[in-house]
């Protein structure tokens, strides 16, 4: 990440408040050049995504670069919203990570035939999170390489650059 003058952008779905707040804190920690934004249910993914209802105004809604996905969230569910997601043409290169504190093989299974880059059980020790955070960031903004649209380049903004928020 050295030399970035911009933001990465991360969007994150999970209902659990407490969740939210430690991996901002984690990211915050690490110290890497990284927008949370954090939405709570499948429903306000989505939302967020197409950018509808309160997600309409397309310089708040900055294109997320990786997606942090909990799978038991209410309205719509971890699983439906990763299908939705991977079966979109618009979407589908956005790499999504589940981050969930289910261990169960049929979770891990269902996110992967669905498309899910990754499947992460969220550490319990904060000082493993931020372990996980600096590790996941490194890896999917500096390792691999990523289509341009999948970091923003289509929706408006240049690759790795995001809105103040």
């Amino acid at each position: 990440m050295k030399g970035r003058e911009k933001n990465l952008t991360i969007l994150m779905a999970d209902d659990d408040e407490d969740d939210g707040i430690l991996v901002r804190e984690a990211l915050a920690e690490s110290q890497l050049p990284i927008e949370l934004y954090i939405v709570s249910n499948g429903e306000e993914l989505m939302d967020y995504l197409y950018h509808r209802g309160r997600y309409a105004n397309n310089s708040k809604t900055p294109h997320p670069g990786l997606i942090l996905l909990d799978l038991n969230m209410p309205k719509i569910d971890g699983l439906e919203a990763l299908k939705e997601i991977k079966t979109d043409p618009q979407l589908r290169r956005i790499p999504v990570v589940v981050l969930s504190t289910s261990r169960a093989e049929e979770d891990i299974y269902n996110t992967y035939n669905l498309g899910a880059n990754s499947f992460i059980i969220k550490p319990v020790a904060f000082a493993s999170l931020v372990e996980v955070m600096k590790t996941l960031v490194k890896y999917w903004f500096e390792i691999v390489k990523l289509p341009l649209e999948a970091v923003g380049e289509k929706h408006g903004q240049k690759p790795y650059q995001s809105s103040v928020h």
